[in-house]
C-alpha cells in the first residue's frame, strides 16, 4: 500500500498540541503517549498553556517525527484518551 500524500519532509520537528482539564495527571498523560511513538522525545520539549481562568490547559509537545505513521499512531491514542478533549 502506498504512503499517503503528505506536504510535510519527513524527519522534521513538529509540535503536537493536547488539550485538556488542568492538573498534573493530564501533562504525564499526553507525555507517556508521546512517549511511546517517540522513545527519542525530549522531556524539556514540552511547553503548557492554562486557560484565563485556568480550567484548561494546553500541552504542546515537539517531537522529531520519522514518518507520517508515527504522527497518526500519536493523534490516535491521544484522541482517544478520556481525558484530552482536542489534539492538534
Amino acid at each position: 500500500m502506498a504512503e499517503q500524500q503528505t506536504l510535510l519532509e519527513f524527519p522534521c520537528r513538529f509540535a503536537i498540541k493536547a488539550m485538556g482539564l488542568a492538573s498534573l495527571e493530564f501533562e504525564a498523560v499526553v507525555t507517556d503517549i508521546v512517549r511511546r511513538h517517540a522513545p527519542d522525545f525530549d522531556g524539556g520539549a514540552v511547553r503548557k498553556r492554562p486557560s484565563r481562568n485556568g480550567k484548561y490547559v494546553a500541552i504542546t509537545v515537539t517531537i522529531h517525527a520519522r514518518d507520517k505513521r508515527q504522527l497518526d499512531a500519536i493523534y490516535t491514542e491521544l484522541s482517544a484518551h478520556r481525558q484530552v478533549l482536542m489534539a492538534l
